[in-house]
């Protein structure tokens, strides 16, 4: 067995229901089984200011 490598890229369709295609620039042929979906971060936004208004 090799070497595990980390790949990041989009899932753009399922292909049947243990494969599917992951965009990586080129479409890639992987197991689903070795995919891990994540979210993307988003930060949270602010309601107030960071700062006080002067008074």
């Amino acid at each position: 067995m090799g070497q595990h490598i980390e790949l990041i890229g989009n899932v753009a369709h399922l292909l049947d229901k243990n494969r599917v295609a992951v965009n990586l620039g080129i479409p890639v042929t992987v197991d689903a089984a070795v995919v891990r979906l994540v979210n993307t971060y988003k930060p949270p936004t602010r309601k107030r200011p960071l700062v006080d208004k002067p008074t």
